[in-house]
């Protein structure tokens, strides 16, 4: 590309995470001329610091976790060792397995055009990519969010973790302390205390905030059990060094000001939308610290700009944002006006056991529509639960008075995968009717919604009239 060169493509997407890479990929498909602008690495967050070293250190720690459990099943295994530079190869290949996916040689071939370098808008309908101009047709914003490293007093001082660095890690950590309590936070503190770490974690508020209290219970419960120490109402005061060796967290709770010690630090305290180095203001965008303000057709104030995924301040899933991509492709492309429902987004917390839900929680509904069925069935009353000693937890179901779900909620093993058939059956308004004609294989986790959806009808077992039917029509023999 010539120096200062202005290119006119139809989209630009700046940012090269899950997002931005599905608009480009499908505007590509389309024959739709296409410039994809991203400062740091493909695939985003999701790839190289999040969603995928983190599955991938959880997987090693469940395999951990599975061979300490053989006894229950017959099994034993003596002396189980823990290599952290094997751990770390394993999310590194993981990482590098799923990078030709997310390649700039990949999408060159679908023909998009990439541009490595850092995206500011120099006017409303101009961004500039190092010494290049893009001034396109449209834009969508994709740029993602980062680590929020809080204020307290000494951390600059003592060296930390943040999801971005401790997928890095490539030696046992002796005692993991971990500031936050929300998935992330918990999904951590888990894996390392599965591999051998002690693990402490420090939550102002209530641990799994956003959670049903009813499910986070049970995986708050799992986490005690395993050795996991949650302090809840902590708020951190400072850090202090320890003799080069390690940290002390100072804290206070409702009682008194106290102190844990540890080897190792991670901060797990949020993630704030990456704004502020796109010059948003050149352009017209209205923009806060939680975000850039979009309607729900992921519209911004400046009509020729998009803005999907985290930078928007809202839920913070990659699959959200594969969901904003399909939204805007639609609008750019085929001028259809369709409007984000975040009702319709699942959302798990990969802890063991998992948190998934979709929809209305029973308070929102409840709220919302004043009548409300709640069904319920135990993962202890599934065979196949029973089959593999993995009996804590429940589903959750939601519906009207006339029977339309309205949210589920499952804890349990395999709740990620579980819920997507309700995620399927609020998008597409079902009757809970629905699930009562579908045939489950037997043994499998997947009859616990079955069950859930039948318990809708018990109340009609003792129907006198009903009663009344079944005698009348015996007589007939």
């Amino acid at each position: 590309m010539a120096k200062n060169e202005i290119l006119r493509p139809d989209i630009c997407v700046i940012g090269a995470g899950s997002g931005g890479l599905s608009v480009a990929a499908a505007a590509a498909a389309f024959g739709v001329s296409v410039v994809l602008v991203e400062r740091g690495k493909m695939g985003g967050d999701c790839l190289n610091y999040g969603c995928v070293p983190s599955k991938s250190l959880i997987a090693a720690g469940k395999h951990a976790h599975s061979i300490a459990a053989g006894a229950d099943f017959g099994v034993f295994a003596d002396q189980m060792q823990v290599n952290f530079g094997k751990i770390h190869q394993h999310i590194h290949d993981v990482i590098a397995a799923i990078e030709p996916n997310d390649s700039v040689e990949r999408f060159t071939g679908l023909g998009v055009q990439v541009i490595q370098a850092e995206a500011q808008f120099v006017d409303r309908r101009t961004v500039a990519a190092g010494e290049v101009r893009i001034r396109a047709r449209r834009f969508v914003i994709a740029t993602g969010s980062a680590p929020t490293v809080p204020p307290i007093e000494g951390l600059q001082k003592v060296p930390y973790f943040t999801n971005e660095t401790v997928f890095g890690n490539t030696r046992r950590i002796g005692h993991l302390i971990i500031v936050g309590a929300g998935p992330i936070g918990l999904e951590m503190a888990q894996a390392f205390r599965r591999l051998g770490s002690d693990v402490t974690v420090l939550e102002a508020q209530e641990a799994l905030a956003k959670e049903d209290r009813e499910l986070a219970e049970v995986v708050l419960r799992r986490l005690a059990d395993e050795g996991v120490n949650v302090i809840t109402g902590a708020r951190v005061a400072r850090f202090e060094e320890q003799n080069g060796v390690g940290l002390r967290a100072v804290y206070d709770d409702k009682e008194a000001r106290k102190s844990v010690e540890g080897t190792h630090l991670l901060i797990a305290t949020g993630r704030r939308p990456n704004v502020k180095d796109l010059n948003l203001k050149a352009a017209g965008i209205r923009y806060s610290d939680n975000g850039i303000e979009v309607n729900k057709r992921l519209k911004t104030s400046n009509g020729r700009v998009f803005a999907i995924g985290d930078v928007t301040g809202g839920m913070q899933f990659t699959h959200l944002a594969n969901y904003h991509a399909g939204l805007v492709i639609r609008a750019i492309l085929f001028r259809l006006s369709a409007k984000e429902d975040p009702g319709i987004v699942p959302r798990v917390t990969f802890t063991d056991p998992e948190i998934a839900g979709v929809g209305l929680s029973e308070e929102e509904a409840a709220r919302q529509y004043g009548t409300i069925r709640v069904l319920r069935w135990p993962y202890a009353e599934n065979d196949r639960a029973q089959a593999e000693r993995r009996t804590e937890g429940f589903i959750k179901a939601i519906t009207d008075k006339r029977g339309r779900i309205l949210g589920a909620a499952i804890v349990g093993a395999q709740a990620g995968e579980l819920i997507q058939m309700w995620a399927l059956a609020i998008t597409q308004r079902l009757n809970i009717k629905a699930f009562t004609g579908i045939v489950s294989p037997y043994p499998t986790y997947s009859e616990i919604s079955k069950r859930a959806a039948i318990t809708y009808f018990t109340p009609s077992l003792t129907n006198p009239n009903l009663r009344r039917l079944l005698a009348f029509l015996r007589k007939f023999g």
